[in-house]
């Protein structure tokens, strides 16, 4: 088992990639209008603002103006309402939901945060121990690949002949499996693989929740199956296994932990927001300045909404780096010119 990482360190915006035996398993976007208190692992100082107990728990207030995270109260612990109390994000926000919380402990003085979750090099060392990240171009260019794939409905595999869609809805992520192919042990097989590609590209997604995976054929060995499925996500934490139904659907939970890759990059009709926009601009730009390092000036044309947003980030990467707005230039496209 070979794994790499890759560290891309843009103004604006650092990403983390991590792939096993060549297929990508990770990626991790910290940008630096996020809130790092909201982050995974980030301890804060928090309000209790109401108490639920039909949900078991209450609703925090955290540092940023107006955001609420939930806190799931376990082994007897009692809040009153306006309690002070420290928190740990367990889960990101995600969907219209806030962050999940776990209670450290009763604390004094306003919300406010105490410690940021790992950074992006902490989580990379963690996820692919002992390996020296990549830098600079060869990062950048991962980091898209990784995109790609992320935001992409599935994978074709020829050589097993195997066609896996994934596909998240509200109450669940649906993995329908097609293969070519025939002879019971081929089916096994295929099952097999099949369980290491969803779990592969719902760890790069960053999804979690209920998976309901659509197997080949029916007559399973489940426990063969479940043995497989559980090898497959080995790395999620704690995923718990359901029975193959006599419909061929093997279901199991996996605990939410991230923000969805989709909803970092994506408005909620699937067009990249304003800033990612701007940031591929920056990322195309300092690329460029990393691979021609012989030319004295990088220009990158772009629409004025962009490169309003973009300016700041394309200033940090120095006096080759250059941006004009063009209103000619439709939004999410931009043009490159070297003198």
């Amino acid at each position: 088992m070979k794994f790499e990482a890759w560290l891309d360190e843009t103004p604006g915006e650092t990403r983390g990639i991590v792939a096993r035996d060549g297929r990508y398993e990770r990626l991790i976007i910290h940008r630096e209008s996020d809130a790092p208190g909201r982050r995974l692992g980030a301890r804060s100082v928090g309000r209790v603002a109401r108490l639920e107990p039909g949900l078991g728990g209450a609703f925090v207030e955290m540092q940023a103006a107006g955001a609420e995270a939930f806190l799931a109260l376990k082994g007897g612990a009692r809040l009153t309402e306006g309690q002070a109390v420290e928190v740990e994000v367990t889960a990101e926000a995600r969907a219209g939901k806030g962050a999940a919380l776990k209670l450290i402990g009763p604390a004094e003085g306003p919300p406010r945060l105490v410690t940021e979750g790992p950074s992006v090099r902490d989580w990379l060392a963690r996820w692919a121990p002992g390996v020296r990240p990549g830098e600079g171009a060869e990062a950048i260019q991962a980091g898209m690949q990784a995109e790609e794939e992320a935001l992409g409905a599935g994978v074709v595999l020829p050589g097993p002949g195997l066609d896996i869609a994934v596909e998240r809805t509200r109450a669940l992520v649906a993995v329908d499996v097609d293969h070519q192919g025939g002879g019971a042990r081929a089916k096994t097989e295929a099952n097999r693989r099949a369980l290491i590609e969803a779990a592969r590209l719902i760890r790069l997604k960053a999804w979690g929740g209920l998976v309901v995976i659509d197997l080949v054929g029916s007559g399973h060995d489940g426990p063969k199956l479940a043995d497989a499925a559980r090898q497959a996500f080995r790395d999620e934490a704690d995923p718990a296994l359901g029975p193959i139904s006599r419909f061929g659907l093997l279901q199991l939970s996996i605990p939410w932990s991230r923000t969805p890759i989709e909803e970092i990059l994506r408005e909620g009709a699937g067009r990249p927001t304003l800033e990612t926009r701007a940031l591929a601009v920056v990322r195309a730009l300092r690329r460029a300045l990393l691979t021609d390092t012989a030319a004295p000036r990088w220009t990158a044309t772009a629409h004025p909404e962009e490169a309003e947003t973009a300016g700041a980030w394309v200033a940090r990467l120095g006096p080759r780096a250059h941006l004009v707005a063009d209103p000619a230039m439709r939004p999410g496209a931009f043009r490159l010119d070297h003198a």
